[in-house]
């Protein structure tokens, strides 16, 4: 069972759809978790006939379902949603699979004269499909990774400024994470990394909205959400995860499962592991508030304001007179 949402947004009369004879686009949803992204894009989605396609990183895994605040049954049937439930725990979906993936079903839907929309709170993933960037094919390399990080992080930088002075220059002298993954590009493929980035951005128009709220609503959103979690069977949840795939699954290591596996192998109660959520959850949904709030394209909402969906519609409308024709 899924948790519910904080609220229930009231759909528009269906007389307030679009003209159908208009030109297919894509309609982006992005924003900090527990802003009511999935909950917005099922009135949008119903409102213009369109499907949902998710930009998130951790629903595309299967069975981690309460703790990604996957959409719920009752939403999947009312509007059709996909990229969720798409990949095994153990195995990793690179971006650029995750991209290919999303470009092919916006064609699909596209020659189908359907618009979709890409909905979640993975700002790298929208800007995948959003800019067309254009990622290196190199899967994770494990043994190749472990080598890089024995030698430490100042090493691994010089060997990039003198591999790729190009990506270098891009990448902080602390960023491991990403000097790691630059060298596992240039080994891998004998080519530097910036030489095979860039940006192909789609040919069909986009409208990209986003929701926010002040920091202390948002805070009361995922202290709410996180008690809805643990009431739908998060605990649970997590231990049918450990006892299937061991507590040393990668997934298990990520936001809410980390906190709740500690409750769960008896480290700390559970209105500790609650709070810790709730915590390091508000911490994230900073990062992705300063992430997003650097794109410049993005048109942005009030997630508290009553008359949500008539703004975002009027919105929709309004753009789509202009962009459409």
């Amino acid at each position: 069972m899924q948790p519910s949402k904080i609220s229930r947004l009231e759909l528009l009369p269906q007389s307030s759809t679009l003209n159908s004879s208009i030109v297919s686009f894509l309609l982006v949803i992005g924003g900090a978790t527990a802003t009511g992204k999935s909950s917005l894009a099922v009135a949008l989605a119903e409102r213009l006939g369109g499907v949902i396609l998710s930009a998130d990183s951790r629903q595309v895994y299967r069975e981690f379902d309460i703790g990604t605040a996957k959409p719920s049954i009752c939403d999947r049937q009312q509007v059709p949603h996909y990229l969720i439930d798409i990949c095994v725990p153990t195995e990793t979906l690179t971006l650029a699979q995750y991209q290919h993936q999303a470009q092919a079903l916006i064609q699909q839907f596209h020659r189908l004269g359907t618009s979709p929309l890409l909905v979640g709170g993975t700002g790298l993933y929208i800007d995948a499909v959003v800019k067309g960037l254009r990622i290196p094919p190199v899967a994770p390399q494990p043994n190749l990774r472990h080598q890089l990080e024995a030698l430490g992080q100042p090493y691994c930088y010089s060997l990039l400024q003198g591999l790729d002075a190009i990506a270098a220059q891009r990448i902080h002298a602390n960023d491991s994470v990403r000097t790691i993954r630059a060298l596992e590009v240039f080994y891998v493929t004998g080519q530097p990394m910036s030489a095979l980035q860039g940006e192909a951005p789609p040919a069909y128009p986009v409208l990209y909205l986003g929701l926010d709220c002040d920091p202390l609503a948002l805070e009361r959103r995922i202290t709410q959400r996180t008690q809805a979690m643990i009431d739908a069977g998060f605990e649970e949840e997590v231990m049918h995860l450990v006892e299937k795939y061991g507590p040393d699954l990668p997934l298990l290591q990520t936001l809410g499962y980390a906190e709740m596996l500690r409750h769960v192998q008896g480290k700390v109660g559970l209105a500790t592991a609650q709070a810790e959520i709730v915590q390091h959850t508000r911490q994230f949904a900073k990062r992705q508030r300063t992430w997003f709030r650097n794109r410049a394209t993005v048109q942005w909402f009030d997630a508290e304001a009553k008359d949500l969906v008539d703004r975002v519609w009027r919105q929709i409308k309004d753009w789509s007179q202009v962009n459409l024709k």
